[in-house]
């Protein structure tokens, strides 16, 4: 069964040239294994995006204790297109504009990399427009420039139209329910049930709320606070954290 595993991991960040780095992980463990889906929730600042981004292979984070594997694989030795074609994918909280490079070509040249061979344009653009149909994004936007003048709605659906062209075993979702609105985010839960609903994939889910839970049902919750995993249970503990909010975590409350 594959797993992503998570060992004492500790990250830093430097902010800008002449600062001393910054200690934002401090010991994370945690084990995702296929068929199970994770959710990470915790306050701003907690380090939830920073977790994301270090199994991903962000620069502007290094790892200075720990490590993260993949089916028995060292993740932190790959570069970022290696993680990729692993298994590991990340829906970013924030998706980058790319001027000049279209949807089109954007979605078949990662599909060609992670696959290792380009896929037949009939099939290929079957597939595609399936998966845009299932998503409610308008055909038109294939000739778009990636993300370039997209609503936050609209670049969280071509996060998950690429989750689910890439088909990877892994999904990380950073704050995919950020900026939503009722509509978008069931739309956008349907893809990640989608590609949850197959065999043999995970979900590593990060948010502040638990709206998006509702449409996608956790195995297990993590309450990440300071950097680390302060509390672990089932999807009652998002519900309680609904109502208790995560204060006394911050008071160092058991």
């Amino acid at each position: 069964m594959s797993s992503l595993e998570i060992r004492d991991l500790h990250v830093v960040v430097t902010a800008g040239e002449g600062e001393e780095p910054r200690e934002i992980l401090r010991g994370v463990d945690l084990t995702v294994k296929a068929g199970e889906t994770h959710a990470i929730m915790g306050p701003n600042g907690s380090g939830k995006s920073t977790l994301a981004y270090s199994i991903a292979g962000h620069p502007k984070y290094t790892i200075t204790q720990g490590s993260v594997t993949l089916d028995g694989q060292d993740v932190l030795s790959m570069k970022v297109d290696e993680r990729a074609r692993a298994g590991l994918f990340l829906a970013m909280q924030y998706p980058v504009e790319v001027p000049g490079v279209s949807v089109s070509n954007f979605l078949r040249t990662a599909a060609t990399a992670v696959r290792g061979e380009a896929p037949k344009v009939r099939t290929w653009v079957k597939e595609v427009n399936t998966a845009m149909g299932q998503l409610q994004i308008d055909p038109a936007f294939a000739e778009r420039s990636l993300n370039e003048g997209f609503s936050g709605g609209e670049k969280k659906r071509h996060e998950i139209l690429q989750l689910e062209l890439l088909n990877p075993k892994f999904a990380v979702l950073d704050e995919t329910d950020s900026g939503l609105d009722v509509d978008a985010l069931r739309i956008v839960s349907e893809g990640v049930n989608r590609f949850r609903a197959q065999p043999d994939r995970g979900v590593l889910l990060i948010t502040h709320y638990t709206r998006i839970l509702r449409y996608i049902k956790p195995d297990f919750v993590h309450v990440f606070v300071d950097g680390r995993i302060v509390e672990e249970g089932g999807a009652e503990l998002a519900e309680r954290l609904e109502a208790e909010g995560y204060e006394r975590y911050a008071k160092g409350a058991a």
